[in-house]
C-alpha cells in the first residue's frame, strides 16, 4: 500500500538564511556542544585504547599477544579497534585530551551533517530538524572518547549509499563496498552492515523488479570480500560473534538489557517516535520494516545497540514522511562553519574532572616501589593504570580474561577473602587501589590485619600488604558478601 498522499497545502518556506541557520545549529552547534562535553572522558576504556593505538604506533604492528597487563599477559588478544584506537593515540600525541575531544566532535557533526544533507531534499525543515534533535538526544549518553561513535559514520553512510541507490533503482556501486572496509577494521559492529544491504536490497527489488537480481547478488559477494579485508584475519572477523556469546556480559553496563530506568532518554525518544508513526500513517517497506524491528530488538536486549538503531531509523523513516522539502537548500560548503569550533577545542587545553575514569590524584599518590609490583584494581583502574605504564590485575577488554576469571573477580570485589587470597598467592598482589564505592572487599582486607591503607580520597583508595607473617582476622571483619549485582561499565 501507498503512503498517503503529500499534503496540497503550501510548505512553510523557511527561507535560505533561516535552512542555514537550521544547519550551524543542529548539525554542528548542537553536536559540538554534545562531543565535546567533559563525560566524553568518563569511562575508564577511553585511557587503554589510547594506549593501544600508542603500542601500535611505537612498534607498527598490531598486537595479537596481551602487552598490558600481568594476569594475562601473552595471550592472544584481538584488537578489533585498532584502526580507531591508531586515530585517538594520534590526536593524542597532538593535543592531549583536548584532541580526543576534537576527533569526537569532528565525527559526531559529521554524522548530523550527513544525515542533513542527506534528508534535506526529502523531507520538511521541521521533521529533519525533529529527527536530528531526537537522534542526538539518545546518542547523548554514548558520546565517549571511544572507537564506536567514529563506527557511527561508517554505519550511516552505508545506510544512506543503499536508500540511494533504492531511490534510483539501480544497484549500488561497487565502491560502495569500501566503506566496509573501514568499518570492519575500525569497530566490532560491522555485522551491522549484512542485515542493512539484505532489507534495502529486499525493498528495492520488491520495487523495482527483479532483474537486477544478479547486481545485486554481486554487490552482495563485493561487500563480504571487503568486511573479509580485516587487518585480524579470520579473528578478527569471529571476534563480534565471540564476545556476543561470553557469559560475562551481565558484569558490563554497555551490555546490560534496556529499561526506561537506566536509560529514559531512550525510551522517550522511541514513544515519541511510535506515536508520530501511528499518527503519520505511513506505510514502511517491508525489508525497512524487518531491519528496524531486528535492531530495536537488539537495543532492548543490550544498550550498546541503542545508538546504531537510532542511526539506522533516522536515516530510514523520515523519507517515508508525507511532507515536502524547504525549496532553500543548504550548500555543503557551510560546514566550514565547524572549522573555527574545532580549531579552538584543538587549541585550548583540556583536562577531564577527576573520576574513577581519571584518578589523577590516585594515580600520582601510588609509591614508586609499587608501581612495578602486581596490584588488584578495580575495574574502571585499569585503563588508566595502563596509559600510566602500570599493568594491572584486569581492564575493560573483559573478552580478553574470559568468563571464569571475570566472575571470580567479581566475586572477589564482593568480599571473598579465599578467592582473593588464591589470587594474591598466584599472582603475587602486593598492593590494592579501589573505587571508594567498593568497600566490601576494602574493609575486609583491612580488618584482616594482613593489609594497610597508604592513601585515600574521594575517588579511590590504596591499601598495601604489611610485610611479615600473617595477622590473625580481626573478629569484627565482616563476612563475605556475593558479587554486587551491578558491575562496572
Amino acid at each position: 500500500m501507498k503512503n498517503p498522499p503529500i499534503s496540497s497545502k503550501a510548505p512553510l518556506d523557511f527561507g535560505s538564511a533561516a535552512t542555514g541557520f537550521l544547519f550551524v545549529a543542529l548539525a554542528i552547534g548542537v553536536p559540538f556542544g554534545i562531543a565535546t562535553s567533559p563525560s566524553i572522558f568518563r569511562d575508564g576504556d577511553v585511557s587503554w585504547q589510547v594506549a593501544a593505538g600508542e603500542w601500535i604506533l611505537k612498534h607498527g604492528r598490531i598486537p595479537t599477544a596481551d602487552p598490558f597487563s600481568f594476569t594475562a599477559a601473552g595471550q592472544p588478544w584481538v584488537a578489533t579497534e585498532w584502526l580507531a584506537e591508531i586515530v585517538y593515540a594520534s590526536t593524542f600525541r597532538l593535543a592531549g585530551y583536548a584532541g580526543l575531544a576534537t576527533i569526537v566532535a569532528a565525527a559526531v557533526i559529521a554524522l548530523n551533517a550527513m544525515l542533513f544533507f542527506y534528508l534535506q531534499r526529502r523531507t520538511s525543515p521541521m521533521l529533519l530538524a525533529a529527527t536530528l534533535v531526537m537522534m542526538d538526544f539518545v546518542l547523548a549518553p554514548f558520546a565517549l572518547a571511544r572507537p564506536h561513535v567514529l563506527a557511527w559514520l561508517p554505519l550511516a553512510g552505508w545506510t544512506i549509499a543503499l536508500l540511494r541507490a533504492q531511490e534510483s533503482g539501480n544497484p549500488p556501486s561497487l565502491w560502495t563496498a569500501l566503506i566496509l572496509v573501514v568499518w570492519t577494521n575500525l569497530h566490532a559492529s560491522y555485522p551491522l552492515a549484512i542485515p542493512i544491504a539484505c532489507a534495502i536490497g529486499l525493498d528495492s527489488l520488491t520495487k523495482n523488479g527483479w532483474a537486477n537480481l544478479r547486481e545485486w547478488m554481486m554487490f552482495g559477494l563485493v561487500s563480504i570480500v571487503a568486511l573479509a579485508l580485516n587487518a585480524n584475519g579470520v579473528p578478527g572477523l569471529l571476534q563480534p560473534f565471540k564476545i556476543s556469546s561470553l557469559a560475562l556480559l551481565p558484569y558490563i553496563g554497555e551490555w546490560h538489557p534496556s529499561s526506561p530506568r537506566s536509560t529514559p532518554y531512550f525510551f522517550a525518544v522511541l514513544l515519541a517516535g511510535l506515536g508520530a508513526l501511528l499518527n503519520s500513517g505511513i506505510r514502511i517497506p517491508v525489508g525497512r520494516l524487518l531491519l528496524l524491528l531486528v535492531m530495536l530488538a537488539l537495543a532492548f536486549v543490550h544498550v550498546r545497540h541503542q545508538s546504531s538503531f537510532i542511526i539506522v531509523a533516522a536515516c530510514i523513516l523520515p523519507t517515508l514522511w508525507p511532507s515536502r522539502p524547504a525549496d532553500a537548500q543548504v550548500p555543503s560548503w557551510l560546514l566550514l562553519a565547524a572549522l573555527p569550533l574545532l580549531t579552538f577545542r584543538a587549541v585550548v587545553p583540556l583536562t577531564p574532572p577527576e573520576s574513577e575514569a581519571n584518578p589523577r590524584s590516585l594515580l600520582s599518590a601510588i609509591p614508586s616501589d609499587l608501581r612495578t609490583q602486581p596490584v588488584f584494581n578495580g575495574y574502571p583502574f585499569g585503563g588508566p593504570l595502563i596509559l600510566a605504564g602500570i599493568r594491572p590485575y584486569i581492564d575493560g577488554r573483559a573478552d580478553l580474561y574470559g568468563d571464569a576469571f571475570v566472575a571470580d573477580y567479581f566475586g572477589i570485589l564482593g568480599g571473598d577473602l579465599p578467592a582473593f587470597e588464591r589470587a594474591v598467592q598466584r599472582y603475587g598482589i602486593r598492593w590494592v587501589m579501589l573505587p571508594a564505592g567498593e568497600k566490601r572487599l576494602s574493609q575486609a582486607i583491612e580488618s584482616s590485619g594482613e593489609w594497610r591503607r597508604v592513601y585515600a580520597d574521594k575517588i579511590g583508595l590504596i591499601d598495601v600488604k604489611v610485610p611479615g607473617p600473617s595477622r590473625p582476622r580481626s573478629n569484627d571483619a565482616p563476612d563475605p558478601s556475593p558479587p554486587p549485582a551491578s558491575a562496572a561499565k
